[in-house]
């Protein structure tokens, strides 16, 4: 499935990057340790944390991962919207929780090999 699909499907709206939502999500990976996340997330994945600092950018950009979902509607900072413009980093936000959220794309069958 990809970014903008799923996105659509759970109600998220696209913060920064629509026009790079096309992206096939191979999974998604959840976590605010952000070194454990340079560690650990795969490539084409979907990232969500609730750290809304210019950092995440950096992170995104060294794992690859298809996107960023910001759960629960957190507000996320000028300077992060930003520098994921500059970088072409496709930022999502939601009402849901991280764990609704990973119980949607397991719903959809994304992750599932």
């Amino acid at each position: 499935m990809k970014v903008n699909e799923f996105a659509k499907k759970c109600g998220m709206s696209v913060l920064v990057g629509k026009e790079k939502s096309d992206k096939q999500l191979s999974g998604v990976y959840v976590c605010d340790l952000l070194s454990w996340v340079m560690s650990k997330a795969d490539k084409g994945t979907a990232w969500i944390t609730v750290h809304t600092n210019i950092n995440i950018i950096a992170v995104a950009l060294l794992t690859e991962v298809s996107c960023i979902i910001i759960p629960e509607n957190i507000n996320v900072e000028s300077e992060t919207i930003k520098r994921a413009e500059e970088e072409g980093i496709v930022i999502l936000s939601s009402e849901l929780s991280a764990y609704e959220i990973c119980s949607k794309a397991y719903g959809y069958g994304i992750g599932k090999g």
